[in-house]
């Protein structure tokens, strides 16, 4: 029974860290591709109203037409079926036009697990400018 115990033990020490591994991984697969899905309803967005949301008006003006900011007169949304969702790690993402790395257009981030600025693996910061 003891030898059972610990064969028991050993394989969940062996298995347990590459599953979440792989779990970290999703997520940030996952941010990814909101991001990237966010910034085709971005684009659409501006071919409409020739510019892009201001940081004002936020991700929610692809979902709804923008109450604040530059007027939308030609918005033909929604650009997105559903509301803006979360970040995999349950925090808002951050969006910001003219954006500080891609002043022509926007920045959108999500700060990773740790919820900080920078980070490695699972804690890096994903974003629509690719670092």
């Amino acid at each position: 029974m003891i030898v059972v115990v610990a064969l028991i033990a050993t394989l969940a020490a062996v298995v347990s860290p590459m599953v979440f591994r792989n779990v970290g991984d999703a997520r940030s697969a996952s941010a990814r591709s909101q991001i990237a899905i966010f910034g085709l309803a971005l684009d659409a967005y501006r071919i409409d109203n020739f510019d892009y949301p201001s940081t004002s008006q936020g991700l929610d003006a692809l979902v709804a037409t923008p109450g604040v900011g530059p007027a939308a007169t030609n918005w033909r949304g929604p650009y997105l079926r559903r509301q803006v969702p979360l970040d995999p790690w349950e925090r808002p993402y951050r969006y910001l036009s003219p954006g500080d790395s891609s002043p022509s257009s926007y920045d959108l981030w999500s700060l990773g697990r740790d919820g900080a600025a920078g980070g490695e693996g699972e804690d890096a910061d994903i974003s629509s400018w690719g670092r």
